[in-house]
């Protein structure tokens, strides 16, 4: 196996790979990539056997094979050549022989027939839509994944594909994050799966703003997406997630109109005497105005007051201003809407004019 190619041709999808793989590892070869040469073009795979990313490139002077060699000392060679260097790799029986202009080096490498690859997937349903679309659905809710819960099934994002719509949904038990798009063709049966939080991570990152498309394929186990050279492969979390619908009130008739960045603004401040256990803020509504209350064991208070289109009156509501901050970081909108049914209820927040991004915090009792 050898193969020749441009610095930068070879960085980008070793970028793309190598995060897969895990530093500690079980098996010494998950802690290799798999390269291989065929049908004209170089591909790089890695896996931590949760997630695989194979990615593709064009290289010259090539010579199929394939074999396995350390990622994270490839990358670093690779990272810390100069910009424009060619790179020539060769294998040399059980030794992968890299030279680039005055630089050697001689890599240790493991078989490729103990390297692990993700099985073929039992295709169920596959839908397309824009890279851009799927990135902003993922990172706008992905912040209010469970993180090690032992409700392991939290600890992932629910994928939830409808008849006309995609919608990701993620929650730790104290807050919930919902996003929707309509697509442009029709499924033919409703799909719930649970990506892995590693997966999200990994896809999130892959994933660019641009006008190229990616198409997504539901398997029984797994998903995999499709991106020009690159293929994302996850297996599943498997267990049911939470009725999420029914978390979202309903009723919720008490609402106030804010200006997000002043809203922001207000919570940021007064998060700054908050108790820094529970982090809580009190919310209290009245004719056109919000007030924002925080205090700590220190006797410390701060109080914001800022305009808000309501008409209610004599509310106090507790919460932990972190989700509330998180929650107006992933909305886009100029004025959102916060929705309250009464004094113990959850509040969900969206954008004004737009029902497409729904969050719900839990209550705080302060």
């Amino acid at each position: 196996m050898q193969f020749s190619i441009q610095r930068e041709a070879l960085l980008k999808p070793l970028q793309q790979v190598v995060g897969v793989v895990e530093r500690r590892q079980t098996l010494p070869v998950l802690a290799n990539l798999l390269v291989k040469v065929a049908d004209g073009k170089l591909t790089l795979t890695g896996t931590d056997l949760e997630v695989e990313m194979v990615a593709s490139t064009p290289a010259e002077q090539l010579a199929d094979g394939e074999t396995t060699i350390p990622a994270r000392k490839l990358f670093d060679i690779v990272r810390a050549l100069p910009d424009g260097a060619r790179i020539d790799l060769k294998l040399n029986g059980e030794r992968a022989a890299l030279n680039a202009g005055r630089s050697r080096f001689t890599l240790a490498t493991l078989p490729s027939s103990e390297f692990p690859t993700i099985e073929e997937i039992e295709l169920v349903e596959k839908v397309s839509l824009p890279e851009e679309v799927l990135r902003d659905l993922m990172e706008s809710t992905a912040f209010a994944m469970a993180n090690q819960d032992v409700r392991y099934y939290l600890n992932g994002m629910l994928l939830d594909l409808q008849e006309h719509s995609l919608r990701c949904v993620a929650t730790d038990g104290h807050r919930l994050a919902l996003k929707e798009t309509q697509l442009d063709s029709q499924v033919s049966t409703r799909r719930q799966i649970i990506i892995p939080r590693k997966g999200v991570n990994e896809l999130v990152g892959l994933l660019e703003t641009g006008d190229g498309q990616v198409e997504l394929e539901f398997g029984r186990n797994h998903l995999r997406v499709r991106r020009g050279d690159v293929v994302f492969t996850s297996k599943l979390i498997d267990g049911r997630f939470p009725d999420y619908e029914a978390v979202i009130p309903l009723g919720a008739d008490k609402q106030a109109n804010v200006d997000r960045e002043v809203l922001r603004g207000a919570l940021q401040r007064a998060a700054i005497l908050s108790n820094e256990k529970y982090r809580g803020v009190k919310l209290e509504f009245s004719p056109s105005r919000l007030r924002i209350m925080a205090h700590n064991p220190e006797q410390e208070e701060a109080v914001e007051e800022v305009e808000a289109e309501t008409p209610v009156s004599d509310l106090s509501v507790g919460f932990n201003v972190g989700y509330l901050l998180d929650a107006l970081a992933a909305l886009h909108g100029e004025k959102v809407r916060l929705n309250l049914r009464d004094a113990q209820s959850s509040c969900l927040v969206q954008e004004n004019d737009n029902d497409q991004s729904r969050h719900v915090i839990m209550p705080l009792r302060l």
